[in-house]
């Protein structure tokens, strides 16, 4: 049984990887004052002005522990409600990733 979960996370995360819109977001130079904009815009209601968490939880080194694409896909895929689905642009979604890695 688990190593069935661990064989279906790897495939998801090899489908992930592979995504073209993952892809090119990977690719593409951050900007963590952009990224910071985008947060305030469409994160900070849940997440708080300073990402400390209110609703959401605190993102504070999220990327300690969260990879690049795990966090791409937690935005994306608005899979853990009550987070919103968000399809940012890639390059905003290199943004937001730069600033979060600022956290």
């Amino acid at each position: 049984m688990l190593f069935a979960a661990l064989v279906a996370i790897l495939i998801a995360y090899q489908l992930w990887y592979t995504d073209p819109y993952v892809q090119n977001v990977l690719s593409l130079n951050g900007d963590a004052v952009r990224g910071h904009a985008i947060f305030q815009m469409n994160c900070s209601g849940c997440h708080g002005i300073y990402a400390d968490g209110q609703v959401g939880p605190s993102l504070h080194h999220v990327s300690d522990h969260r990879s690049r694409i795990s966090l791409i896909h937690q935005v994306t895929s608005g899979s853990t409600p009550p987070m919103p689905q968000f399809q940012p642009s890639e390059q905003d979604m290199a943004d937001l990733l730069k600033y979060l890695e600022s956290l």
